[in-house]
């Protein structure tokens, strides 16, 4: 395993080539670092699956370079799907959306569905364009850590959860700290309306105003199945405790306006959501890293990106 740090024009090329030739690269994307691997080649994704020990039947989102590719993995594509790419790509939000046959089972978790997302981080965004440039398609990407755990959300973040997982000529290209620090919005589009399936900084609000409709939350399919859906998921090795009194020796997690009380270990004090959400990951791991047993988490009230944050601590707190 190598770790890139100069991502270069021919960095890039050399990380393309790695993917063609059925090797992983872990990435940053504007949320988290993914993992990737040639989403056509079942060899190459398998190893995703064993780096993170995940479950065979959990899909993975494919990252492209555009909407240009959309037609290669996806069928019956409804309208509004192509007005939330033209206003949110590159962005933080994956589509759902009805399988070609391209989208093999390996990548889809055997559903008749594929997630597609064009991210919005030069890094990532050269990759997908030079592994097109040589023949690639799509790079299967779930977030670079073991399953179930905290997303990385720095190359250091990724050698810390899977370097030791990772093959030899396997890469991590390293672009710093992602700029969201949560994993995207999913939207569910195989319906005659979206319904968002996972929160992420793309909000309910945003989409609404978008199409000019309401759309729900959740699945209206309680069969199907996508990243970040399962009760426990981005838990550190801590105890999670959401709005609960910090007591000497616990971590503490909570907006800047809030004070640290006595004996209690500051781990993040955003300014706002945004803010928030970018260290939220960062601060678990701090936890982690000085040996806490337990983290309290005062959540932030309100609707939007805040709601994305509750989604993600509730599941750490399940952990």
């Amino acid at each position: 395993m190598q770790t890139i740090s100069d991502c270069s024009v021919a960095a890039i090329q050399i990380a393309a080539k790695s993917l063609k030739d059925g090797h992983l690269v872990a990435f940053p994307t504007e949320t988290v670092y993914g993992l990737g691997a040639d989403a056509t080649n079942e060899k190459a994704v398998s190893k995703i699956y064993s780096v993170k020990a995940r479950p065979a039947d959990h899909p993975l989102i494919v990252h492209i370079s555009s909407w240009s590719q959309v037609e290669k993995w996806a069928r019956d594509i409804p309208e509004y799907a192509k007005k939330l790419s033209d206003m949110y790509w590159p962005g933080p939000i994956t589509l759902v959306l009805r399988r070609s046959h391209l989208a093999k089972d390996f990548v889809t978790g055997g559903q008749n569905t594929v997630g597609l997302r064009v991210p919005d981080q030069k890094i990532a965004l050269m990759l997908a364009k030079e592994f097109e440039k040589i023949g690639g398609l799509g790079i299967a990407a779930p977030s670079a850590n073991k399953f179930g755990a905290v997303s990385p959300t720095t190359a250091e973040a990724v050698v810390d959860e899977i370097g030791t997982a990772l093959g030899k000529l396997d890469l991590i290209l390293d672009d710093g700290q992602c700029k969201v620090g949560v994993e995207s919005t999913i939207v569910d589009c195989t319906r005659n309306k979206p319904s968002i399936l996972r929160p992420g900084a793309v909000t309910s609000e945003m989409i609404e105003e978008t199409l000019n409709i309401k759309i729900s939350q959740g699945a209206i399919d309680i069969n199907i199945r996508v990243s970040g859906l399962l009760k426990s998921h981005y838990a550190p090795m801590a105890k999670v405790a959401l709005d609960e009194s910090a007591q000497p020796g616990d971590g503490l997690i909570a907006l800047a306006n809030i004070p640290t009380p006595v004996g209690v270990i500051r781990l993040a004090s955003p300014i706002n959501h945004e803010e928030y959400a970018n260290v939220l990951f960062r601060a678990l791991r701090l936890g982690d890293q000085k040996g806490l047993k337990k983290i309290v988490v005062l959540q932030p009230e309100g609707s939007g990106l805040a709601l994305a944050i509750r989604d993600r601590l509730a599941k750490a707190a399940s952990g």
